[in-house]
């Protein structure tokens, strides 16, 4: 097994420990987007504690990759994923966190 497809499998074990459904073509697709950064311990998570890490979230991933526009349902949505997560779980995958906020947001179509 490649080490992506181990990614993915560790993703998909998280989610279903969570209770939590996402499309595999979604996830797998969102993944790929993030390159090899989802080998590193430290950047293949999210840090929902650190305000500079879910800053970089929104003005990397929301308004620049996915082109969206600031505002206040950016924040809302990002707070939802942290919620659904549990802020107190330690490994928010970010390929699940980008993930649910595609969903979210409605932005599944960028991964079409």
């Amino acid at each position: 097994m490649s080490k992506f497809d181990e990614a993915i499998e560790t993703y998909q074990e998280s989610l279903k420990d969570l209770g939590i459904t996402i499309d595999a073509d979604l996830l797998t697709a969102v993944a790929k987007g993030l390159g090899p950064s989802i080998y590193n311990a430290d950047s293949s998570k999210v840090s929902s504690s650190d305000s500079e890490e879910i800053a970089r979230v929104k003005n990397n991933f929301l308004i620049g990759k996915l082109g969206l526009a600031d505002g206040p349902e950016l924040d809302a949505a990002i707070d939802s994923v942290i919620e659904q997560l549990g802020a107190s779980n330690r490994n928010k995958y970010r390929a699940v966190f980008y993930a649910l906020l595609v969903i979210k947001l409605g932005q599944e179509s960028f991964y079409a």
